[in-house]
């Protein structure tokens, strides 16, 4: 397994619209390995593969306390459930030190492969239901700071590049 470098906003690679997986093969699950080896070490709750400038539809994600319930997602398909929605302090891996709250479905029903290339569906509320949302977005080059003000956005922008400069 990998440490993969995670792409910052404004990165413009974080903006590309991922592809789908044609085959869940030894390629994929490795990516699926060091996407959850990434994560955790960040640390943080869910990695699109697009925030690693892979633009492939993965997600790996893991809301548990314990970090042992983890969640790998191919090809999601993400239906909103109901109209209510409910605001969430986000924060993103690529996007560090910055969170705002986002308003998002309660609930949602998820398509998706696992690691092994079988499908499967579920329901999600809460944090996960809020997950499954924000990391769909990166696969469709949606950053949470998208749904902010302009003026919120420009803000995070400046603070972003500020941030890179100094560290270079």
């Amino acid at each position: 397994m990998a440490l993969l470098t995670i792409l910052e906003y404004p990165d413009d690679r974080l903006r590309t619209i991922a592809q789908d997986v044609d085959k869940v093969d030894d390629e994929v699950r490795r990516l699926i390995d060091d996407m959850f080896e990434t994560m955790y070490d960040a640390p943080g709750i869910g990695l699109a593969a697009t925030q690693i400038d892979v633009h492939r539809r993965v997600i790996v994600m893991d809301v548990s306390e314990e970090k042992n319930q983890p969640l790998a997602l191919v090809n999601p398909e993400v239906t909103l459930l109901g109209e209510e929605r409910e605001p969430l302090q986000e924060g993103c891996l690529s996007i560090p030190e910055y969170y705002a709250e986002v308003p998002r479905a309660l609930r949602v029903h998820l398509k998706a492969q696992d690691r092994n290339g079988k499908t499967y569906e579920l329901e999600a509320d809460g944090l996960l239901a809020h997950c499954i949302q924000h990391e769909a977005d990166h696969l469709e080059g949606v950053l949470f700071v998208d749904y902010l003000s302009p003026l919120k956005r420009d803000r995070v922008k400046k603070k972003m590049l500020k941030r890179q400069k100094t560290a270079s």
